[in-house]
């Protein structure tokens, strides 16, 4: 038995399955990160704040998403979740994989703004209060811009792990590019698929890690 078409033949004939494949990947890691993003604020404001129950719930939540894997997520949001909440069962199994990604980022973006916020000298947030400003303005004008500088490198980061991370949404028979293995194994293709899956997801973390670079070349030469 022969090795089949080779993995460039296979490229050429089927390259708009995998271009749809990359395609729902880059879209469904934009989703998670960009919803993850702001509930990871909520957490990290949380996680900041004064009361030590909102801490410790803080601490819970990103420990636990932290602590376990994400197939693991995926499963529970796709079964547990429409028999805990019966009003989810008309959600697409689409909205469940995403629930899982979305909280499964938060836990990592509350950290990174933490970090970010906590990296800024406390002296600034000091001297601003000793001003007269009040906490949360304190907070908005000169806190979380020097933070940001931080926060955004790590935050492009994370868009790049959850690239490689969505590819476990194909176990849920999602478009994304993991799932163009499933598609053509009915062709009868079996190896040369994953070296075009690898080569693509390396094409496009190897581009946006060079954008990264250069993103904290530029804030660090406004420094």
């Amino acid at each position: 038995m022969g090795l089949g078409p080779s993995i460039i033949d296979v490229f050429l004939q089927y390259w708009p399955i995998f271009l749809k494949g990359a395609i729902g990947t880059l879209k469904f890691s934009f989703i998670a990160v960009g919803f993850g993003s702001i509930l990871g604020c909520l957490v990290s404001f949380l996680s900041l704040a004064k009361m030590k129950l909102l801490q410790t719930i803080a601490r819970i939540y990103v420990t636990v998403l932290r602590g376990t894997p994400l197939l693991v997520q995926m499963y529970i949001a796709y079964f547990f979740l429409p028999i805990a909440f019966p009003i989810m069962n008309n959600l697409s199994k689409e909205t469940y994989v995403l629930i899982a990604l979305i909280m499964n980022s938060s836990a990592y973006v509350s950290e990174i703004i933490r970090g970010g916020i906590n990296s800024v000298d406390a002296g600034q947030t000091e001297a601003a209060r000793s001003l007269g400003m009040s906490a949360r303005n304190t907070m908005i004008r000169i806190v979380l811009p020097q933070a940001i500088k931080n926060i955004l490198p790590a935050l492009a980061n994370e868009y790049i792990a959850m690239i490689k991370e969505t590819s476990m949404a194909g176990t849920f028979m999602l478009y994304e590019l993991m799932y163009t293995r499933v598609l053509l194994a009915n062709k009868f293709l079996i190896w040369q698929p994953l070296f075009i899956i690898a080569g693509i997801y390396l094409i496009m973390t190897t581009v946006l890690t060079y954008c990264v670079r250069q993103l904290e070349r530029r804030l660090a030469v406004s420094d």
